[in-house]
Formats: C-alpha cells, structure tokens, sequence
C-alpha cells in the first residue's frame, strides 16, 4: 500500500513539474506576460486575442476510498479530474508561431508556441 501511494505522489509530481518547466513568456511590443500574469494584465499588454478557447484540462486526482470491509484499511486511487481553463491564442506576425496562452482561475498557468504562420 506504501509503495502505491509514493508511486501516485511521485506521478503526481512529475507532471506539475513537466507543466512548469515548459513555461515561456510572451513578448507583446517589449513587455513581457508570464506565469502568474493575471487575464488583465496581458490585455493591458497584448490587447485582445485572436482567439479564446475554453478547454477542459484532465489532471491527476489522489483520492482515499473507503474499505468495503468494517476496520480494513482505505485505498488510495489516483484518477482524472477535468479543469476548466482558458486559452488565447495571440497572431505574431507572418513567419512566426501563434503564441497560446493558457489561463487557470484568472492567471497564466503557461505559456506555448502554436503552429507557424506562413
């Protein structure tokens, strides 16, 4: 039981950190958006999107369910929880890739680089 619940910690923890460690930046006219950033604040910087999208992001969910016997000891299940999030997609010119921005409760979570544009 030990070893499941370290394996489901460990999972849990590599993929917030593979999100973090993809985060960018994006460069609207010399200021810079980033993590954190609130829905307000990239306005004020980039203007308005091309594009919003709302996505619903599957993210792992540790939860404790009950034993079906009286006194036996709970389980531990790792499952999927759908997040709503938001994503703006911002046009950076010919040549260039499209920049996403991916908002959770009002704030960049991350920031990616979409296809290029031709």
């Amino acid at each position: 039981m030990r070893n499941f619940a370290a394996s489901a910690l460990f999972v849990v923890a590599a993929l917030l950190h593979a999100g973090a460690s993809s985060a960018q930046s994006l460069n609207c006219g010399g200021t810079l958006s980033g993590v954190g950033d609130s829905k307000f604040s990239v306005l004020q910087k980039c203007g308005e999107p091309v594009s919003k999208d709302f996505v619903c992001v599957p993210r792992p969910q540790v939860a404790w369910v009950p034993s079906p016997y009286p006194g036996g000891p709970a389980q531990q299940v790792l499952t999927q929880q759908c997040v709503p999030m938001e994503d703006w997609t911002y046009y950076r010119g010919q040549g260039n890739f499209l920049g996403i921005v991916r908002f959770y409760n009002g704030a960049i979570e991350s920031v990616r680089d979409g296809e290029k544009m031709r």
